[in-house]
């Protein structure tokens, strides 16, 4: 009687195992923990973040000639007085149409603490805070003139350990900045040359931040994808 069904049980047999490995393997689970999902994009107008408030992960030391030391303390980045001293972003980053926020301080000092170098299309800038002596504004360089020079400049006070919230807009057509909720930048970009200074700041590129002769110190640094604008002018 067993030597009866012996065929039938092979032939079942070999039609489960051919089935099991038609369907190929399945996802290998590391012990302990559970299969990860596929990353996510992130959607147009979510802020993300930059900063894990723990580490420099996704950040390098800008190499610039006499920097000071860069640090991660309580939550904060801090920049050490050298001739630069700085972060550059390691990502990938937006060329156009995005948005950077962060908040920023002068620990110790009388020059920049936060200049913010980032692209515009194909070229790169920097928005200047604090510099030339404590007190300047601006973005470097337009039409090969620097903040200290063309039309953004502004001069204004900037109090020791206080901290100022930064926001910087770049579109097609626009650069726009922020302090504390008061627009200072505004300027159109057609038929406008856009350039770094002179000099190692080019090394920031294509984000980063840096402080000259100064220490600075960095928290809450964000970045979104503006949202596209999707109005339906036919109807107008």
């Amino acid at each position: 009687m067993l030597l009866h069904w012996l065929p039938l049980f092979a032939a079942m047999l070999c039609l489960a195992i051919g089935g099991f490995a038609a369907a190929g393997p399945g996802p290998r689970a590391t012990p302990g923990k559970a299969p990860q999902a596929a990353t996510a994009q992130p959607r147009a107008g979510e802020w993300q973040s930059l900063f894990d408030g723990k580490s420099l992960q996704g950040w390098r030391e800008t190499p610039f000639s006499g920097r000071g030391k860069v640090r991660v303390e309580d939550g904060t980045i801090i920049l050490g007085a050298g001739a630069l001293t700085g972060i550059t972003w390691a990502g990938s980053f937006p060329r156009s149409n995005y948005e950077v926020r962060l908040e920023a301080a002068r620990v110790d000092g009388t020059d920049f603490f936060a200049g913010i170098t980032f692209p515009v299309k194909e070229a790169y800038c920097s928005w200047i805070n604090g510099g030339w002596g404590g007190r300047v504004v601006g973005l470097s360089s337009l039409d090969e003139r620097d903040a200290s020079e063309n039309e953004t400049m502004i001069e204004r006070n900037f109090a020791k350990g206080r901290w100022y919230a930064l926001r910087l807009r770049v579109t097609d057509d626009r650069i726009q900045a922020w302090i504390d909720d008061e627009q200072i930048i505004d300027v159109a970009l057609e038929g406008r040359e856009i350039s770094l200074r002179p000099g190692q700041i080019d090394l920031s590129a294509p984000f980063g931040i840096a402080s000259y002769s100064t220490v600075g110190a960095l928290r809450k640094i964000e970045y979104r994808v503006l949202a596209q604008d999707k109005t339906d002018k036919k109807g107008e």
